[in-house]
């Protein structure tokens, strides 16, 4: 098979087309032809040798999210068939054109979804549900602050956020992607570089603070997460772009009785992701068959471009996913 590897930690040209030999599903795993590939900051983390993967997955072929057709089964797999239509959440090995997956981390491709819509749901949508709703326990009508609005995150976070009954405040980098995430759903849309979110979330709570806030920013963001927060708020950290050493007020956590916590999704085992996996078919999927919740595609690459999607990626200039089609 062709596959896009990382030759070694450097710039987006250290991704180099390679031919590799087709895996061979496991125990209760399958073997998916790759028919496109969501793109992530993880996978940029890893290109720059700043994100190891677990010792169980490829070290050099990332890719966090596929979707393609079962082309084998592997001993007891139960549900799947050869021929199903499918998009999985992969530990790594997405940039290639076959992929094993264990098969609970399996899901079908919803309904009208082409291959490259399909692609761009499993990493995000595991993410929000997994820390928005299981670790944030995000109630229907309370609001939910998401910084990093038009990210691949940010996107799949305000439309599960609105369609599970709550409300919604985001951080964005510009005037026109805090339009576009209004006009997906969010309530209201914070531009960061005109305007001090703590002070916009004081406004409109009338000082109460939200409920939750889904945070990749980390660093300077943290104090002023803290003070955003209601009584009984969660602060759910999924990234740290801005740092990992913080100063905060102890007293501010005490004095509104707030929970911190956070996760990595990737090194979690194949019994948590397949739980998250049926949340999500529950759940999800008949709001993404009914046109309630939709994918939300920037840009589409070849996979023999994918240096040229990492670039894209770390400009942070798209809104939504950006995704290879490994078809061409």
């Amino acid at each position: 098979m062709n596959a896009m590897v990382i030759t070694r930690a450097g710039d987006p040209d250290v991704l180099q087309m390679q031919y590799r030999t087709d895996p061979k599903p496991g125990y209760r795993e399958v073997l998916v032809q790759v028919h496109a590939a969501g793109v992530n900051r993880p996978d940029v983390a890893q290109r720059k040798g700043n994100y190891s993967p677990p010792s169980w997955t490829s070290p050099d072929i990332p890719g966090l999210e596929i979707a393609g057709i079962i082309a084998e089964l592997g001993e007891d797999c139960s549900r799947w068939k050869v021929g199903d239509k499918v998009c999985a959440l992969v530990t790594g090995g997405g940039y290639a054109e076959y992929n094993t997956v264990p098969e609970g981390q399996v899901l079908p491709l919803p309904e009208n979804f082409s291959f490259i819509e399909a692609a761009s749901l499993p990493e995000t949508f595991f993410t929000v549900w997994s820390n928005v709703f299981d670790r944030g326990k995000l109630g229907r009508n309370e609001t939910l602050l998401v910084h990093g609005g038009s990210s691949g995150i940010g996107v799949a976070a305000i439309q599960l956020a609105k369609a599970w009954g709550s409300s919604v405040i985001i951080t964005a980098g510009s005037q026109d992607k805090c339009a576009y995430c209004e006009q997906l759903g969010a309530d209201r849309a914070i531009n960061y570089k005109v305007e001090k979110f703590k002070e916009v979330v004081r406004e409109m709570t009338n000082n109460k603070g939200v409920n939750v806030i889904l945070d990749m920013v980390g660093g300077s963001y943290t104090s002023d997460n803290l003070d955003s927060l209601s009584e009984e708020g969660r602060l759910v950290l999924i990234n740290f772009m801005d740092g990992d050493e913080v100063n905060i007020r102890l007293s501010t956590i005490m004095r509104k009785r707030l929970i911190i916590t956070g996760s990595l999704l990737r090194p979690r085992d194949t019994t948590f992701k397949s739980s998250v996996a049926r949340k999500l078919e529950e759940h999800v999927w008949p709001w993404l068959e009914s046109g309630r919740v939709k994918a939300v595609v920037h840009s589409v690459f070849p996979l023999h471009k994918a240096a040229d999607a990492h670039r894209l990626m770390e400009t942070s200039n798209h809104i939504g996913k950006i995704v290879l089609d490994v078809m061409k």
